[in-house]
């Protein structure tokens, strides 16, 4: 994800600089060369030595006559971004100030005059960063085109954010972003139709293809919504559901906000059930009613002319049986392309597809993780 991009990793006082030697490690581990920056508060809580050890490269504590801040991030120097992680409240307050009093703070004013990108993962206390000084220095920095990594709000401290999020900031600000100014929304993942308050009807879907999907759609430029039935993430706005229902009005609800595309990757329930208000005893023959559920790329096809990229997910291990079946719903939803795949992949990292269209039908086996960024890809093109 980060082959070929050279980071200048800008490290400032906060306690989260005990994380700096991992944050190095995980970024070289996705391709990228790191040289660090230190302040001297900074080095009052990691020593330099170590953080010369993950990045594999001299540390700069100090600017000298060998000019390191435009040797870094001049125009034309070695640094494709600058991240500043940590950053505390004090040097995100310089950077609004173009104060450089730092050997950090000094790279700041120099990547943001020469148009490298930035990106600051900010850690403090809560206060701190609820702080309306702090907040008009973020808004401002933000509308110079520096890209901030939200941090997560646990126990009264705005915490570093993940270094996953960090690396995927990091990838955007570096990348090609055909999807610039995009909304996309996802749909990733199983839904569930309660049988009563304890049992659910289901399905194996995992929700790695569609996870994968909106991380390349983010990465690509895109403002993400990702609807589906688990966890928050850093790469997208969440609308979390649990039944079929749930899920196409938050869908709708993402599209009439001004959606630009929607890629339906979720397995989403076919037939729902009338749950019983109490637990139904076991041990009894039991018969359920099932009644289909909306076919959801069909409600937001009559409602809206979006490109929409379908998933299609088969049995038959039959490849001709697959193209036909999506072809069937590509026509019938008017869809951008359809990416079929046999059902025996559920919960794997790796799959097979067809990535299906009227005249047209090609392979892709591998990670899910990539799959993600060809149907990122192939949306772009669409769109373009």
């Amino acid at each position: 994800m980060l082959a070929g991009v050279n980071v200048a990793l800008g490290v400032t006082g906060s306690i989260a600089a005990v994380k700096v030697v991992e944050l190095a490690h995980e970024l070289r581990r996705r391709g990228a060369s790191v040289r660090a920056v230190m302040s001297d508060s900074a080095r009052g809580i990691v020593h330099p030595w170590a953080v010369e050890f993950a990045t594999d490269e001299p540390v700069v504590t100090e600017i000298t006559g060998q000019v390191e801040h435009v040797e870094l991030c001049g125009r034309d120097g070695w640094a494709d971004v600058l991240l500043l992680a940590p950053a505390t409240a004090n040097t995100v307050g310089k950077i609004a100030g173009a104060i450089d009093d730092t050997p950090v703070t000094t790279c700041a004013t120099t990547a943001v005059g020469a148009g490298v990108p930035v990106v600051v993962a900010p850690a403090m206390h809560e206060p701190m960063y609820d702080h309306p000084g702090v907040l008009d220095a973020i808004e401002r920095v933000e509308s110079w085109g520096v890209e901030f990594v939200a941090p997560r709000i646990e126990e009264g401290k705005a915490k570093i954010a993940t270094e996953d999020a960090i690396a995927l900031a990091v990838a955007r600000a570096t990348g090609p972003t055909p999807l610039d100014g995009i909304r996309v929304v996802v749909t990733s993942g199983a839904t569930s139709e309660p049988v009563d308050p304890v049992r659910v009807l289901t399905n194996r879907a995992s929700g790695k293809t569609g996870r994968a999907v909106a991380r390349a759609c983010y990465t690509l430029g895109a403002d993400v919504t990702l609807v589906h039935d688990s966890e928050d993430v850093p790469y997208a706005d969440v609308s979390r559901v649990e039944t079929a229902a749930e899920m196409l009005e938050e869908v709708r609800n993402g599209v009439s906000e001004g959606a630009d595309a929607f890629v339906s990757a979720a397995a989403i329930s076919d037939y729902t059930v009338e749950a019983a208000d109490e637990k139904i005893r076991s041990g009894q023959d039991l018969s359920l009613d099932l009644s289909p559920t909306p076919k959801l790329i069909d409600e937001i096809r009559a409602e809206s002319d979006l490109p929409i990229v379908g998933f299609k997910a088969e049995t038959s291990g039959d490849d001709e049986a697959m193209v036909e079946q999506a072809r069937e719903t590509l026509r019938r939803a008017d869809l951008s392309f359809v990416v079929a795949n046999d059902a025996s992949v559920m919960g794997d990292d790796r799959t097979r597809t067809l990535f299906v269209r009227e005249h047209s039908v090609r392979e892709y086996a591998g990670t899910k993780a990539e799959l993600g960024r060809k149907v990122a890809e192939e949306l772009a093109e669409e769109l373009r």
